[in-house]
């Protein structure tokens, strides 16, 4: 990490030669790239328009594997994921193991059928694909047309991930299923006289052997209308641990519906998960050691080593291992996670005359446990700004880019830039960062 103390001296010199303002803050550390597709009126391919958002870690030489970031249902969902791909939080999990960030986003209208792109038959698993290719020529890394996927989805996008599963489990490292699956909605019914809501799902033997964590909110358990959400994930992992499946149950004690602090979870499990599948070489996924696990009753807020563990096995929750069973212990108690070291100092520190004031502008890398809140700006020594100055977050723990309902940065993007106003030459500043438990930067 640069410049462990983002510390400076304004001069002469600087004001002379001046420093451009550096690239918004999604761009930092790496690049942006995007395909788009218009809609089709062709049978079995997708109606709805998509376009979808990939993020490169910079100086990637393989990309190893794409995280994919899928929304859910509804307009609101889609226009909220147009800021997937620019989060830096998980942006902090692609750079550490090579990865692609992608954020698709389908665009379904008001009122539209969303089984139309959430069931993957109906054309969207079709268009994901050609997005892969299209983006592994527009990038120069073919790697990225075959390498292996961390599924994160969110209601449909859940839906949409459990269906996949089936179609696709030899390239799936693991899946977060955040309030949604397909499963119970493909289960033959008890009636005879009734009819699938969805054409029956059949999984493979390799579906089984996919590590993955079922996570609905708590508060949707008997809501009259995302109750579906909460016994359509119990159903899926009872059904699967029975059958062996590597799978946990990670219920959000604070959340309904919306995403909630569920990050700090989701983003510690696939870490674990890409530690323990990612090849060295290749894109053949390994194969899961289940006796290294750790285990805890369903319901149940404590974990064990599986060879301690004496409960029962079929209903057990499944977890990777110690780190994460502590992370997945904090959060089902609390419903976020800890973190007890500080985050990366900023870098590339610039500064800029101005009509206003001086312009400091930054980068930084977000904490990969806990994601970043703040900046904090000292002149000589005494704080002279914050960014953002105000925090305050609906949706869970405050942060710097903010956060919506379904887990993606706000709009405007935040940008990591302070001017202070009518300031002049010869001070000295710092930049800190502040984590999202309140810990700063060294």
């Amino acid at each position: 990490m640069r410049n462990l103390v983002a510390l400076l001296s304004l001069s002469l010199v600087a004001l002379l030669t001046g420093c451009a303002t550096p690239p918004a803050a999604d761009q930092r550390g790496g690049s942006k790239h995007t395909v788009s597709y218009p809609a089709s009126d062709k049978p079995g391919e997708l109606i709805f328009a998509t376009t979808y958002n990939l993020w490169l870690p910079e100086g990637v030489k393989h990309v190893r594997g794409i995280i994919v970031h899928q929304h859910g249902c509804g307009t609101g969902s889609n226009k909220g994921a147009v800021t997937a791909a620019d989060d830096l939080h998980w942006q902090a999990l692609a750079r550490k193991w090579d990865c692609a960030l992608l954020g698709p986003v389908i665009g379904e209208p008001d009122k539209a059928n969303c089984r139309m792109w959430c069931d993957p038959r109906n054309g969207s698993d079709q268009t994901y694909l050609r997005a892969l290719a299209d983006l592994a020529k527009q990038t120069g890394h073919p790697e990225i047309a075959t390498a292996p996927w961390c599924l994160w989805g969110h209601s449909g996008g859940g839906f949409w991930s459990s269906i996949l599963q089936a179609k696709h489990p030899e390239r799936i490292v693991a899946i977060w299923f955040r309030s949604g699956t397909a499963y119970s909605t493909w289960q033959k019914p008890e009636d005879p006289k009734l009819e699938r809501q969805i054409p029956e799902v059949v999984l493979p033997p390799a579906a089984y052997e996919i590590p993955m964590m079922a996570n609905p909110g708590a508060k949707e358990n008997g809501d009259k209308r995302f109750n579906g959400a909460w016994t359509g994930n119990l159903a899926m992992f009872k059904a699967y641990r029975a059958k062996g499946a590597p799978i946990g149950f990670a219920p959000d004690p604070l959340t309904s519906h919306q995403t909630g602090d569920q990050r700090y979870a989701a983003i510690a499990f696939f870490d674990a998960c890409l530690g323990l599948r990612l090849p060295e070489t290749g894109h053949q996924l390994r194969k899961i050691d289940q006796s290294k696990a750790w285990l805890s009753p369903l319901l149940g807020t404590e974990a064990k080593p599986a060879g301690e563990y004496s409960g029962e096995l079929a209903t057990s929750n499944w977890l990777p291992d110690a780190t994460f069973a502590k992370a997945w212990s904090e959060y089902v108690k609390t419903g976020a996670t800890n973190d007890t070291t500080p985050p990366p100092a900023p870098f590339d520190v610039a500064t800029k005359a101005t009509t206003e004031g001086i312009e400091i502008t930054w980068g930084a890398h977000a904490d990969f446990e806990s994601g970043l809140r703040q900046f904090i700006v000292k002149k000589d020594g005494q704080v002279v700004g914050r960014i953002p100055e105000n925090l305050k977050s609906p949706f869970g723990r405050p942060l710097f880019q903010g956060m919506t309902y379904g887990d993606t940065p706000l709009l405007p993007l935040a940008q990591m830039r302070f001017v202070d106003k009518g300031a002049k030459i010869g001070a000295k500043y710092e930049v800190i960062a502040v984590n999202s438990v309140g810990l700063e930067s060294k």
